[in-house]
């Protein structure tokens, strides 16, 4: 069942990448057939595994915001902002960064921050002509950078699997090298997109260069509407809801959504019609499959037999490849959850440094979100304009397969085996 689980979703991938047919689609498709001729599983039980919270929230995300776009509040908060910026484009980046690092760094998931910002830095990227797809990218690993803060509830998710099971570990070490990791990613992405503009740049025609010049803002702001007014009360409501009160943001902004939709017909358009429902069913469909993989024991399967090998240091970096994995198409919580008490074992032996195994298992599980299958790549490409999404899709899923490929190794050789080398050489 092991080997046609993951098999199914090899084949799913080469199909999706090879032919115009939507992931989604396949990766339902694939659900029914494994669990139907191979698992044995009713119907029911198969839709257990469908993100009914993650269609709500792209769906009440784009719907709000497509609200807002219609009726012009988008544009007056994305030209305010560049009133702020004040010629200076290049800040946008790391102001971008630091935004959305800050309400997961206060305890907020880190898919409530990139739901209300991503919309803003994406149409800010365009008034600035910023590649769409760093500006995605900067939100992303902004988020993040805040996942392990003590307040957040991924860090409580490590915290608590390593104290009560009797083993200890720095808070401090892994919320700031989780930091770290990011902020360097960001340096990379900055400057690995500077230089293709720069090329681009200089590959223009001389009496065209003028063109990529930044727009200065020469019109007088236009007097606030009601309909506008009511539209940034109700983003407002949502940020406050979601990220003081908690509250469900995709069921929040839905509400809000409604509401002026209700009150203001006129000037909210056809905003249905802005759901990505491709990004929907693509990122859906992706999930519904690898729960079942979940459901089936594939993923502790791997994860078990990986624990039980007898060489700490490649045990260590097994693990920090599955997290990477299976974490780039199912919650990082989860996965987190399933995978830290298996490393567990490795902090026993002694031999490695015992906070940075827990380190390296989390940031090679979250930096892996960039991919357009989780929560937060799902919501950058699904508030991208649709004439753009296409690019900003293939955007993240290259970024976030080459986390999948570097981040174990890197990870596990700055978090576990250059402190275990210092370590032991402390030792002698």
């Amino acid at each position: 069942m092991h080997f046609i689980g993951v098999a199914g979703l090899l084949v799913v991938f080469v199909i999706g990448t090879t032919r115009p047919i939507n992931l989604g689609a396949l990766g339902l498709v694939a659900t029914f057939l494994v669990g139907t001729f191979v698992a044995g599983e009713s119907p029911a039980r198969m839709f257990d595994g469908f993100p009914v919270d993650l269609l709500v929230l792209l769906a009440g995300i784009t719907y709000l915001f497509g609200i807002a776009a219609n009726n012009g509040t988008v544009a007056l908060v994305v030209e305010s902002a560049a009133r702020l910026i004040k010629g200076r484009p290049a800040l946008i980046p790391w102001m971008v960064f630091v935004v959305a690092s800050l309400p997961a760094m206060g305890g907020a998931l880190g898919s409530a921050g990139v739901a209300l910002l991503a919309p803003l830095a994406l149409r800010l990227a365009k008034r600035y002509d910023i590649d769409r797809r760093m500006i995605g990218l900067m939100v992303v690993h902004g988020a993040a950078a805040g996942n392990f803060s003590p307040l957040n509830v991924l860090g409580a998710i490590v915290y608590q699997a390593v104290t009560q099971n009797g083993y200890r570990m720095s808070m401090a070490m892994l919320f700031f090298g989780n930091l770290a990791y990011n902020l360097a990613l960001a340096v990379v992405i900055v400057i690995v997109f500077d230089r293709r503009r720069r090329r681009q740049t200089s590959s223009l025609p001389a009496v065209n260069q003028g063109h990529a010049a930044v727009p200065e803002l020469e019109q007088q702001p236009e007097r606030l509407r009601l309909d506008q007014a009511c539209s940034l009360l109700g983003l407002l409501v949502v940020a406050i809801g979601a990220l003081v009160f908690g509250l469900n943001i995709g069921l929040l902004a839905m509400a809000v959504a409604v509401t002026l939709h209700l009150a203001f017909p006129r000037s909210s358009g056809d905003a249905t019609a802005k759901i990505a429902w491709g990004v929907v069913l693509l990122v859906c469909g992706i999930v519904t499959y690898v729960a079942a993989l979940q459901r089936y024991g594939t993923i502790d399967a791997i994860g078990t037999g990986i624990a039980q090998m007898t060489t700490p240091l490649v045990t260590a970096l097994l693990l920090c490849a599955v997290g990477a994995v299976t974490s780039a198409f199912a919650s990082s919580a989860g996965i987190l959850g399933a995978l830290v008490p298996l490393a567990l074992p490795l902090m026993a032996l002694g031999a490695l440094h015992p906070t940075g195994i827990i380190v390296a298992l989390a940031v090679s599980a979250t930096v892996v979100d960039a991919t357009p299958f989780s929560t937060v790549g799902a919501l950058v490409v699904a508030n991208a304009e649709e004439d753009e999404r296409a690019r900003v899709y293939r955007g993240l899923l290259a970024w976030g397969m080459l986390m999948v490929a570097t981040a174990p190794f890197i990870a596990w050789l700055v978090f576990i085996v250059v402190p275990s080398i210092g370590t032991a050489a402390s030792a002698t």
